[in-house]
């Protein structure tokens, strides 16, 4: 079977540790569309914080963003499908974290996309390293990401808007992902970098939106070739006919993966787009 579409996670997959698309990817992307297949974007980045470098490239229409929690159509800039939290997920979120770090003793922080733009906490913006952060990622999310003095408060008035929340936590994140999982209902958490809990409602996750514009598109789930890094990615890897995760990728995407390529300073995405070149087209 052909592929048809071809799922592309950016960060530390698509895009190399200084989060820039290399020549070899960018020439094999191309390529790719140039056979007709369909570029999707599957990200853990809200619409408004996508590259442009990618965005810009001609026949790259849809995006998969803030782990499923919505897909934008590029061209029209719509959101076609979204999935917001709860104000009841949102309450309990809120109240399960403030306990959990006041009872530990330790510093989180917010951020949420709301139509694509994204905002966080502005010591978290300010200092990003505080709470986690790798001094590399500091100019990406001072980029993209817009100050909050008062988080709570502005989550709270936007209880109904919030496409997903993500929370900073530097310290004991496995036992407040437990904590939220039993806690707190209708949510789907997963996560991409150390410091981060990703939270979208239920139905959400990059696997989920995915399955929903093949749908859309006429093209079977067998029929994706899917690229990923992260434990956001595992799904994706799993449901896609060819689930690829680059030499870097946490061990559980590895796992869900079908074959293991070179790691995204290497430019894995495009030395398997260029192998697979026979089987990429419209079949």
């Amino acid at each position: 079977m052909k592929i048809r579409c071809i799922a592309l996670d950016l960060d530390r997959t698509t895009l190399n540790s200084r989060g820039k698309l290399s020549r070899r990817n960018l020439r094999a992307i191309r390529a790719a569309i140039d056979r007709g297949v369909q570029v999707v974007v599957a990200s853990g980045r809200p619409a408004q914080a996508l590259p442009a470098e990618i965005t810009e490239i001609p026949g790259i229409r849809y995006a998969v963003v803030s782990n499923g929690a919505s897909v934008w159509d590029l061209q029209s800039k719509e959101k076609i499908q979204e999935y917001k939290l709860t104000p009841v997920a949102v309450e309990q979120l809120l109240d399960v974290t403030e306990k959990a770090a006041a009872d530990w003793g330790i510093d989180v922080a917010y951020e949420m996309p709301i139509d694509g733009i994204a905002y966080a906490q502005a010591s978290y913006v300010a200092d990003p390293v505080r709470y986690g952060a790798r001094p590399e990622s500091v100019p990406y999310i001072r980029d993209t990401r817009r100050p909050v003095e008062d988080i709570c408060t502005f989550i709270k008035a936007h209880i109904r808007e919030l496409d997903c929340m993500n929370i900073v936590i530097g310290k004991r994140k496995e036992e407040l992902w437990n904590k939220i999982q039993a806690e707190v209902a209708d949510v789907y958490v997963t996560t991409s970098v150390k410091q981060l809990l990703e939270i979208t409602h239920k139905d959400g996750g990059k696997a989920s939106a995915m399955r929903s514009l093949l749908e859309r598109l006429g093209i079977e789930a067998g029929q994706l070739l899917a690229f990923g890094d992260g434990d956001n990615d595992k799904e994706l890897l799993e449901m896609a006919g060819l689930g690829i995760a680059v030499a870097n990728a946490v061990p559980g995407c590895k796992a869900s993966a079908d074959r293991i390529t070179l790691s995204n300073d290497e430019d894995g995405v495009g030395a398997a787009l260029e192998q697979l070149m026979d089987e990429l087209g419209t079949g």
